[in-house]
């Protein structure tokens, strides 16, 4: 996969995309990242990629123009998602990283900053996706969250990927409680049924787990699994 970064500070990723999982990954070129400065196509002598919002208001907007040259500089892979961060997209959840890492070869990803873009540069923008409902002062932080979300879907990143199986929300549930050794620890032990060795028994502790947390945690994602189940999904 092809992940190109359209931002105002590449040195922004320097750390994280050679660290972990993620760095592993990078270096087996199970991925790659392409790092792109808008600032770098501005075409004033002050290299301006910001201006004041038309009709008022407070705080600066990204102007349009260094952001779509950006974009249009960048090769163009058949299967392409061109990615605006921002508040107003839709959230980031596990549906949507597998959606992207099974269903396209190339993320063009878009950081805002300031408060905001052009709406015109919604014109390139194929998706635009959020952290959560809350703001932050850059585009990266949410970047780097769908990037490492993505690339360890991604074949060959995670050494057993059956693990990702049971992650929680992939079966529409929060994971169930995990535990090592030692087997007692200030006095709160593991629970008899992991020691016993019968296999059956620990899948069906390890499910109801799964369904009584998410029932205790989350609610919502317990209510949507019901009505999942019951409508045979």
């Amino acid at each position: 996969m092809r992940i190109d970064i359209v931002t105002l500070f590449p040195d922004f990723f320097s750390s994280p995309l050679n660290s972990g999982l993620l760095g592993k990954a990078l270096a087996k070129q199970i991925a790659g990242v392409h790092l792109v400065n808008p600032r770098d196509f501005a075409t004033d002598k002050h290299h301006r990629v910001d201006d004041e919002p038309y009709g008022g208001g407070v705080g600066m907007l990204m102007k349009p123009e260094p952001i779509f040259a950006a974009v249009e500089s960048l090769p163009v892979l058949p299967r392409r998602e061109v990615i605006l961060m921002t508040p107003q997209g839709q959230t980031m959840n596990q549906p949507l990283l597998r959606e992207l890492a099974t269903n396209y070869d190339q993320l063009a990803i878009i950081c805002g900053h300031y408060e905001g873009v052009d709406e015109r540069v919604l014109h390139l923008v194929t998706r635009e996706v959020s952290l959560g409902d809350f703001v932050l002062t850059c585009g990266e932080i949410p970047a780097l969250a769908l990037i490492n979300g993505v690339v360890r879907l991604l074949p060959g990143t995670v050494g057993k990927e059956e693990s990702l199986k049971a992650e929680s929300f992939e079966a529409g549930l929060l994971d169930y409680p995990q535990y090592t050794r030692p087997a007692e620890f200030r006095g709160w032990k593991v629970p008899p049924v992991l020691l016993s060795g019968n296999h059956a028994e620990i899948e069906r502790w390890r499910n109801s787990q799964q369904i009584e947390r998410t029932r205790d945690r989350r609610p919502d994602l317990y209510a949507q699994w019901l009505d999942d189940n019951a409508n045979g999904g």
